[in-house]
């Protein structure tokens, strides 16, 4: 029998939606795209963002505080651990539901709340870049930044927004047991929104004040767990060079190389398509065989089989 092939996919914050009513409904269709690949004979892990849903979590947490004095802020770590159960819930169920609606019943699903590991001195400390939460005034924002030490910058004319950190993912501490679970056919939610950023002191893991970004961690988990493909799922087909201008050209099959040249000519935007394409260069490169497929949800069967999608491989 042919080795089934390990894929892992990262799941961007349009296929869960922004809200609990909207997340319902989208995790409906992202198990349906996830199911397909199942049918076609793969192995598949799940790794997803949480951009909306974690600054959601926060500002509730910001809001409980107000309401009672007493109340002391909740860390930014425990709000991603709170937003992979509950997207996690709903995920779970959906393709649970998706695989026993096709008659598959021999494949168990569930999530692994998930930390990974930063390092403390990670340059990005320095600089904190990555928003979440709400826009703010900057009345109310230097109210923020004074009770409770935020960062908060000014974003793109629209308001002011809490900044944190987004260091690199260097160890998922409970990858043993995701390889376990795997390895023994379930179907495992993993990783999300990055993991739980958590920094090491002897043998305690102190949670950081940072969000890591989901598809540099998703590129850690399929090295991790030896995947063939790592599909990261976005709002676009394939990805363009000199995109949205009259010479725009999209991408089919690409080499690191290539990807590389393109990096460096700073085709793709910082904060949207730049991390998508380093984490799948960071894959593709890091063995032989190993590739990375970069599209949109409802067309990863189609990118798996060839058909389209942008492919990144050695």
């Amino acid at each position: 029998m042919e080795k089934k092939k390990r894929i892992v996919i990262a799941l961007g914050g349009n296929a869960l939606g922004n809200t609990l009513p909207e997340q319902m409904a989208a995790v409906k269709i992202t198990a349906r795209a996830i199911v397909d690949l199942i049918q076609e004979g793969c192995e598949v892990v799940v790794a997803h963002g949480n951009g909306p849903q974690v600054g959601m979590i926060n500002n509730a947490m910001i809001a409980l505080t107000h309401e009672d004095e007493k109340q002391p802020n909740t860390p930014l770590s425990v709000c991603v651990a709170m937003s992979q159960a509950y997207i996690g819930y709903d995920l779970q169920n959906a393709l649970r539901e998706e695989l026993l609606n096709r008659g598959i019943t021999d494949i168990p699903v569930a999530t692994m709340i998930t930390q990974v590991r930063v390092d403390a001195d990670d340059p990005a400390f320095e600089t904190p870049s990555k928003p979440i939460g709400k826009f703010l005034s900057k009345e109310e924002a230097d109210v923020m930044a004074e009770k409770y030490d935020y960062i908060m910058k000014e974003d793109a004319g629209r308001g002011y927004r809490r900044v944190v950190a987004s260091p690199k993912p260097q160890e998922i501490v409970e990858i043993g047991t995701i390889r376990t679970m795997v390895d023994s056919g379930d179907l495992v939610i993993a990783c999300g929104g990055g993991g739980i950023p958590v920094m090491r002191q002897g043998n305690h893991l102190k949670g950081a004040s940072a969000v890591i970004d989901k598809d540099f961690a998703s590129a850690l988990l399929a090295k991790e767990l030896d995947a063939d493909f790592l599909i990261i799922l976005t709002a676009v087909e394939k990805v363009a060079l000199n995109y949205g201008k009259p010479d725009e050209k999209w991408l089919d099959d690409v080499t690191v190389e290539e990807a590389k040249q393109y990096v460096e000519e700073g085709h793709f935007a910082p904060g949207s398509m730049l991390p998508k394409v380093q984490a799948a260069l960071d894959f593709a490169e890091s063995k032989p065989g190993r590739q990375s497929l970069i599209t949109l949800l409802e067309k990863a069967k189609d990118g798996i089989l060839g058909e389209t999608g942008t492919r990144i491989h050695l």
